[in-house]
């Protein structure tokens, strides 16, 4: 993907498309040709899902791919579509800041997630070297479109209210330290009292997951979420759906009967 010779580029076009309440829908892509399925029913931007490329490339999630593998498809991705696309990156394989940035650029991503789950550990990374990370990769890369996902509800307990202060805590150092948006990942039990916490204490654009039996995409977008993901929700539901049908065909039948 190339930045276009007249008016807004790319990096600008995607920033511009986090409007709380109104916000950017992102059915996340793992290949080419779910990428161009994604343009072609009008989405401004693709995003991917590491949790969906990690299994399609034969590896585990929580940075078991490869980076050179992770940023190939990523690099394919962008090459086989004309509008904007952020990566997920999980927590940047273990590089230094500016080679992230260098290999997100090379790869013709104008933004990226970077999460704060260390895979080293499987827990929380301190916040201080989050902030670093984070920072550094603003630094090598002014331009690009930072979404920091804060993983406290994946891995903390307590009341939910602790857990909220302690997200909004982290996603307000994270924009201090570069980001555009704050990604709040819950996968269990969204409200939308929790959302709108969640948007009122952080104070800038926040990305949420869309859930099966969670909030509705408009009830997300009346909370003041500036961006909506649906992570490996797809592939998982293409992949339940391709399970049903070879048992299909194992048993004799015809997959393709309604």
């Amino acid at each position: 993907m190339t930045p276009e010779s007249n008016g807004p580029g790319p990096t600008d076009r995607l920033r511009a498309l986090h409007v709380p309440g109104t916000p950017l829908v992102l059915p996340n892509a793992w290949d080419a040709a779910t990428a161009r399925a994604v343009v072609a029913a009008g989405f401004p931007a693709v995003a991917t899902a590491s949790a969906a490329i990690a299994p399609a490339l034969g590896y585990d999630d929580h940075e078991q791919t490869p980076p050179d593998e992770m940023f190939a498809a990523v690099a394919r991705i962008a090459a086989a579509v004309d509008v904007p696309v952020t990566a997920d990156v999980e927590r940047g394989y273990r590089l230094p800041a500016a080679e992230i940035a260098a290999r997100l650029s090379a790869a013709g991503a104008v933004g990226c997630n970077l999460e704060d789950t260390d895979a080293r550990t499987g827990g929380l990374a301190p916040l201080s070297e989050q902030v670093e990370l984070l920072a550094g990769v603003r630094a090598a890369a002014p331009d690009l479109v930072i979404n920091a996902r804060v993983d406290v509800f994946l891995h903390g307990s307590g009341p939910r209210e602790e857990l909220v202060a302690e997200v909004v805590r982290r996603g307000r150092a994270y924009v201090e330290a570069g980001a555009d948006c704050v990604y709040p990942l819950v996968v269990d039990g969204l409200d939308l009292d929790v959302a709108r916490a969640l948007v009122d204490g952080i104070g800038a654009p926040v990305n949420l997951a869309y859930l099966p039996g969670g909030p509705s995409l408009a009830e997300l977008a009346g909370a003041g979420v500036a961006r909506i993901s649906f992570g490996p929700g797809l592939f998982r539901l293409l992949h339940g759906h391709l399970d049903a049908a070879l048992r299909t065909i194992a048993a004799g039948g015809d997959p393709y009967a309604r």
